[in-house]
């Protein structure tokens, strides 16, 4: 069976993967709600230029602005959501660390210990 910190450290990776998901996927979500505001930019801009086709389909263009705009902001919720997942993922993280580097000095303590008591004996079976 594998010991306590082991174990720890396994979980401490998972910890660390699912954070870095999280932020990955928080960028993801800002990088498609400034895409999808720039698209929209873009429509409006081009809306208002003399040689555009929106003067003959205006619907078509102002469909398009607002579903742009719609995306924008579900991204942002999607980024917003992420957010508070990247909160709870850090402060598993730091909690499993934590554990992981106290189970880690116990460990190293206990081995210092033995390896003591490993040379008193020694040296008293030389001497005995």
């Amino acid at each position: 069976m594998a010991s306590r910190k082991d174990r720890l450290k396994k979980l401490l990776k998972v910890q660390e993967q699912l954070q870095a998901l999280h932020e990955t996927r928080h960028a993801g979500f800002l990088a498609a709600a400034v895409a999808a505001e720039i698209e929209a930019k873009q429509l409006i801009e081009h809306f208002d230029t003399d040689n555009s086709l929106a003067g003959l389909f205006p619907a078509l263009y102002h469909r398009r602005i607002t579903e742009a705009l719609g995306r924008q902001k579900q991204n942002l919720e999607n980024a917003r959501q992420e957010a508070a997942l990247i909160a709870t993922a850090t402060a598993r993280t730091n909690m499993v660390q934590r554990a992981y580097k106290d189970e880690r000095r116990r460990d190293e303590r206990e081995r210092s210990d033995r390896e003591r008591l490993d040379l008193i004996m020694q040296r008293r079976s030389e001497n005995g």
